[in-house]
């Protein structure tokens, strides 16, 4: 292919894509997808999320020879299609560059693998752990397309003004970044304000692409940018959802680049991006997992029934099925709260009394009991035979059970074992109890854009507000009976995601005692924690990622 001839005008097309993570074949397909629509609506370039051919996080699947030689020869065989004089195309994808795997974006066209670029700043631990996966690349240089010089960086480039500002003294015009950052509701303008700080160092305008979806526990919100040189944001694509948004360049005379005025689709923020970011989480983990439909344990508590709004919301009310499990001990009222829920989402609900098998347990394990007093055990063998039954569902219908536990529970070993602790996927496990309700009083008001449930109510005004299921449980010690939620919460959100010292939560109007109390309950619970099943990170301070304590812990009382 011979140089095209300089140009002052470009169309760049923003790729926001949801791929599957190692579904190579299929993520080309939607690669190739986005080029035709790009092509046909002029774009010369269409540029893709960090690691768009197999999607991220990769894990080990990056150190295995078998996977990238498929990534090679699938990015190769895609790269000759660019052959017949449309856009070209930046992708990103594991590549192999001089014997080393790099996170690495690939510039491709006129039938070929034009030139290749290594991601420079590597993140390192979970969930994505690059520094063990991948090699650094050198801070990078320019890439020449058809006479424009762009200064790529991958994702993490963009956090530092070392690789922007290399770039910009190397002749780039325009900052192009393949972005791969997951949704945190506690730094939403984390990517805008890092693009300000880079366009403001280097005077060059910048354009991000970020990927949508959900992978695992992480969800990505795409809400793809560009940033004229004077920090005015030009264009930005919807959150939450696929979108092909090009933008058009042209040279001015002082040399600088401008970005056209487009669209510009203001994000969800608060309540509304983290439904929208649980949604789509749920949503993608069934969907690409390939599960039939989902199950819940439908109970007469909020967090239970914001799990079955998630899923109808998410996957449509033909695919959640309820099912109502009650026990001896089961009020009237819960049952017609259960069931009031179902029929406002208008799923189908099922009800399998435990009480025989129930009575089944307790006559066999009598004489073990003998002499002993009611407690914990009892309780949990009712969640326990909740937990089976459900996954006794989930084996025969291949519908995948979700867990109704929340962070609340989980930091301080109220979500049982043996019932919340084994579903197939807990949505709320990054939301804390209270937020739950207020997610509760939200989803009442609001359909989210691209839900499949029923506007208006969705869970009833009772179950909203009863906060009876915070009591403590059966065999609790005077000395671990825990404070209401709203003081419970906040004391845990200190302790967790601040790492507050104890003279600072007290100053917070918090009792030095119910303080350690909860210290206490939260270092013993790190065994449960362990158990957890995946579910949605929303925040970077999650359990199981960021937030790690010994099981055995001696340190358990504050000093």
């Amino acid at each position: 292919m011979t140089d095209r001839p300089l140009t002052d005008h470009l169309a760049i097309a923003l790729a926001q894509l949801n791929p599957t993570v190692g579904a190579i074949e299929r993520n080309l397909d939607l690669i190739r997808g986005a080029r035709a629509e790009a092509y046909a609506r002029g774009a010369d370039l269409v540029v893709c999320p960090a690691m768009s051919v197999t999607g991220q996080p990769v894990g080990q699947l990056a150190s295995k020879p078998f996977f990238l030689d498929a990534v090679a020869s699938l990015v190769r065989d895609f790269a000759e299609e660019t052959a017949d004089g449309g856009p070209g195309v930046l992708v990103g994808a594991p590549w192999r560059i001089e014997g080393r795997v790099h996170n690495a974006v690939l510039l491709l066209d006129g039938g070929r693998i034009v030139t290749a670029r290594a991601k420079h700043v590597l993140l390192d631990g979970f969930p994505f752990d690059e520094r063990h996966l991948f090699a650094a690349g050198p801070v990078p240089g320019p890439v020449n397309f058809r006479g424009v010089r762009l200064g790529v960086l991958i994702a993490e480039d963009m956090s530092t003004p070392d690789v922007a500002e290399a770039l910009g003294e190397c002749g780039a015009e325009i900052l192009v970044v393949a972005g791969g950052d997951a949704v945190d509701v506690d730094s939403e303008d984390r990517r805008i304000n890092l693009a300000v700080a880079r366009v403001g160092e280097t005077g060059l305008p910048l354009l991000s692409v970020n990927q949508i979806g959900g992978h695992d526990q992480l969800v990505y919100d795409g809400a793809s940018f560009v940033l004229g040189a004077d920090n005015r944001l030009r264009l930005q694509a919807p959150a939450f959802r696929d979108s092909l948004l090009v933008s058009r360049w042209q040279a001015g005379a002082d040399e600088v680049w401008v970005c056209a005025e487009g669209e510009l689709a203001a994000p969800p923020v608060g309540l509304a991006a983290m439904y929208h970011a649980l949604m789509l989480g749920l949503g993608d983990h069934v969907r690409k997992s390939g599960a039939a439909g989902v199950l819940v344990g439908l109970t007469d508590g909020v967090d239970s029934a914001l799990t079955a709004a998630l899923a109808v919301d998410a996957l449509g009310s033909d695919r959640v099925h309820c099912v109502l499990l009650p026990s001896p001990g089961t009020s009237r009222q819960a049952l017609e709260d259960a069931r009031e829920i179902a029929e406002l989402l208008g799923c189908k609900i099922d009800e399998i009394p435990i009480e025989p098998a129930l009575r089944a347990t307790n006559a066999m394990l009598a004489p073990a009991f003998a002499g002993r007093d009611p407690d914990r055990a009892e309780d949990d063998l009712r969640s326990t035979l909740r937990g089976a039954i459900l996954l006794a569902l989930s084996a025969k219908f291949g519908a995948l059970t979700l867990s109704a536990a929340n962070r609340t529970d989980m930091a301080v070993g109220r979500a049982t074992l043996h019932g919340d602790l084994w579903g197939g996927f807990a949505v709320l496990k990054d939301v804390y109890r209270t937020t739950v309700v207020a997610l509760a009083n939200w989803r009442n008001r609001h359909l989210p854009e691209g839900a499949h449930g029923p506007a208006g109510r969705v869970v009833p005004e009772r179950v909203v507000t009863d906060m009876s299921d915070v009591e403590p449980r059966p065999g609790t010690t005077g000395a671990r009976i825990l404070p209401p939620a709203d003081v419970l919460d906040d004391i845990l959100r200190c302790l967790i995601d601040k790492d507050v010292g104890l003279e600072e939560i007290v100053a917070r109007d918090h009792d030095p005692a119910v303080v350690e109390q909860v210290w206490r309950t939260v270092a013993e619970a790190e065994g449960q924690r362990r158990q957890l099943p995946p579910g949605v990170r929303i925040t970077s301070r999650s359990f199981g990622a960021s937030v790690r304590l010994p099981v055995v812990n001696g340190f358990a009382t504050l000093p």
